[in-house]
């Protein structure tokens, strides 16, 4: 075997990278979970003594924990001070959970990924599948706090806009289904947007309704509710809008998904779904983003499709795909209304 010494030395350089980079995910979750963003942000320039003063840690954990934050830019350093500050860009991604650039619910689901390697490995072996109720806690909250700082970005200034006709008919009055909302994020941003309209969400999994009933009191909103039940199997006609963000493809029956929406939808209402952004072809999606989306199929969407002897469409099914299992549940028009670079917004009527 003749190796070419540049060309390893460049695939070494990036494995470094990558060691690092998963070594200091770890370190953005103590980051998050033990306030220190929140505190830095506030506090502005710190020393590590004061910043473990200000949260209740040990100086000598900080003083390591702002080293690496450091070295990988996270945190900024003054040597001649030694000082470390949270610029207002990083604050806005790790500090601010209201912000749309908001980052570590992403890091609690690589957490909960590692988590799941255990199971996922045998899986590799069976071909089995692991449902999304049997994947550590972590992922599920995570999901969320991952999902909405994208939602708040775009649902309600963009994406429900690009649909035809729908923006006036929410703020009019109608009724819309939310399709595996999971902790309900979703559902509340367009509750609050559009008080004249009501709206349920809806999700198999009880533990992340039971917290979508919670965040809903306590955000006050009185236009919405939350029921368990299975995206084929929903109570309800006559929705004006149905919706379903970043699930279909994770469903052991999507085909049977869309055909329950045909069924449920009002006889002008619109279906949206908002899918992770893929090419059609794998060498559309060798990039930053597809690499994120694969590494997450791999370990939770494929699988959970597979638990319930689904087709496994993945996090990168590719519009074409898409389209396909729609019309297979019975709808004539589908568009792509509009997309970001994480998302494919489509719109499907009968």
């Amino acid at each position: 075997m003749t190796i070419d010494q540049d060309k390893l030395n460049e695939f070494l350089e990036k494995a470094l990278g990558d060691i690092g980079a998963a070594w200091s995910a770890n370190m953005v979750l103590l980051g998050d979970k033990l306030g220190l963003y929140k505190a830095m942000a506030q506090l502005g320039s710190v020393t590590p003594a004061e910043l473990a003063d200000a949260t209740g840690t040990a100086e000598r954990y900080i003083r390591e924990w702002l080293g690496n934050q450091a070295a990988g830019g996270y945190v900024t350093y003054d040597p001649p001070t030694g000082r470390y500050r949270l610029p207002n860009e990083q604050a806005a991604a790790l500090a601010d959970e209201g912000s749309p650039y908001f980052l570590p619910g992403a890091f609690q689901g690589i957490a909960a990924g590692f988590a799941a390697n255990p199971k996922i490995e045998q899986r590799f072996r069976t071909g089995k599948g692991l449902g999304w109720e049997e994947h550590d806690h972590q992922l599920f909250e995570g999901t969320a706090r991952f999902f909405r700082p994208n939602y708040v970005a775009h649902l309600v200034s963009s994406w429900i806009p690009a649909l035809d006709g729908v923006e006036a008919t929410l703020k009019t009055g109608i009724r819309v289904a939310d399709v595996g909302c999971g902790f309900g994020a979703s559902t509340m941003l367009m509750a609050q947007a559009y008080p004249n309209s009501t709206f349920v969400g809806f999700d198999y999994h009880e533990p992340s309704i039971e917290a979508a009933r919670r965040h809903a009191k306590e955000a006050g909103l009185t236009n919405l509710t939350f029921e368990v039940a299975q995206s084929t199997d929903y109570p309800g006609s006559g929705y004006g809008f149905v919706t379903h963000f970043d699930c279909l493809h994770d469903m052991g029956d999507p085909v049977g998904a869309a055909e329950h929406v045909k069924q449920t939808l009002a006889p002008n209402g619109t279906w949206m779904i908002v899918e992770p952004f893929a090419g059609d072809k794998v060498e559309d999606n060798l990039n930053p983003v597809g690499r994120v989306f694969y590494a997450a199929s791999t370990m939770v969407c494929v699988p959970a499709s597979l638990h319930s002897h689904g087709p496994a469409l993945g996090a990168q099914a590719g519009e074409a795909r898409l389209r396909e299992v729609i019309m297979q549940g019975g709808f004539t028009r589908v568009r792509r209304a509009t997309q970001t670079p994480f998302n494919l917004v489509l719109e499907a009527r009968l």
